[in-house]
């Protein structure tokens, strides 16, 4: 099976994502995913991995937010029994023990700085050294690292290393919000709710034509993620039954059903200052994507491209 066909879309802004997926998965290369939470980047880590040559080898995935930071050295590289208080044996550590096949860095932008700087050397190596131990140690590993944070913004910030920003994005693949891509939720509905009957083995609930138009205008902030939780709520309450507006979650039907502006922009009489008011669409885009400039671009309708040549000429960059 193809192991980007778990990857459901039928949206131009994914299946480009998925075209260069494919090219890159048969290298060796460092990919670093970006994009909001819950749009898939554990999805299109492992098919990345499963379309590699090393696919009969480990898929270790670690998620960086979740280590407390006086073990993250441990838990990527080991430890010797001993090396510090509750060390009662050796320890291989998420490097290691993904040795011949991929090692998937979710959120990584929130690595503390010191273990930045032994990732970095790791990478630039492939050495690492288990805490307690003076021997290195060499790995053959492809790393793929996720990070919903703008890591950009993050080296402005001085928290992040901007070496291993540059190091991390050899090759960068950004996943559209569900929100770009209203087209697949239809598809997806479809999916989970086959999924989740069989898995909880009752009878697959329906939707009305009225219910899924007010699933396609929800914004879903939670993404692929929270669609598929609301999908599996709806199996088990819902199971057999018709689904209408009134069953659907209360935030949903809130901003779903907020009115929207049917007329275009107008021309106050008095006229309009065009440069501010282009300067300031950019910085509320910039806003609203949290500082990711191809998401921005998106939301203006216009390329990257176009719009760092914009941030220049405002003096926004």
């Amino acid at each position: 099976m193809n192991s980007f066909a778990r990857i459901i879309t039928q949206s131009p802004l994914l299946e480009t994502v998925i075209r260069s997926a494919q090219i890159v998965a048969r290298t060796d290369v460092t990919v670093l995913l970006s994009g909001e939470t819950g749009t898939g980047k554990d999805l299109m880590a492992r098919a990345l991995h499963e379309a590699s040559a090393r696919a009969s080898g480990p898929f270790i995935a670690l998620n960086c937010a979740a280590l407390p930071e006086s073990l993250v050295e441990s838990e990527l590289f080991g430890h010797r029994r001993g090396a510090f208080t509750g060390a009662l044996e050796d320890r291989p550590g998420h490097v290691r023990s993904a040795h011949g096949g991929t090692l998937f860095l979710d959120e990584v932008g929130e690595l503390p700085l010191a273990a930045q700087a032994k990732l970095l050397r790791f990478l630039e190596s492939g050495e690492c050294m288990p805490v307690g131990d003076s021997r290195m140690v060499t790995v053959d590993v492809r790393v793929i690292a996720a990070s919903h944070h703008d890591l950009a913004r993050l080296v402005k910030d001085g928290r992040f290393r901007e070496d291993l920003y540059y190091r991390l994005q050899v090759v960068p693949l950004e996943l559209p919000a569900l929100r770009e891509r209203s087209g697949d939720i239809d598809m997806l509905l479809n999916r989970f709710l086959l999924h989740f009957a069989g898995e909880h083995g009752v009878p697959m609930p329906q939707l009305t034509q009225e219910a899924r138009s007010m699933l396609r205008r929800h914004g879903w902030p939670g993404n692929v993620r929270e669609l598929r939780n609301l999908c599996e709520r709806l199996v088990v309450l819902f199971n057999g039954r018709t689904v209408e507006i009134g069953n659907l979650p209360r935030e949903i039907t809130q901003t779903a059903s907020r009115p929207v502006a049917q007329e275009g922009f107008r021309l106050p009489e008095e006229g309009v200052d065009l440069e501010w008011l282009e300067s300031e669409m950019i910085r509320q885009a910039l806003e609203r994507a949290r500082g990711n400039k191809s998401r921005a671009a998106r939301l203006l309708g216009i390329t990257r491209d176009t719009l760092l040549y914009r941030l220049k000429k405002f003096a926004l960059a």
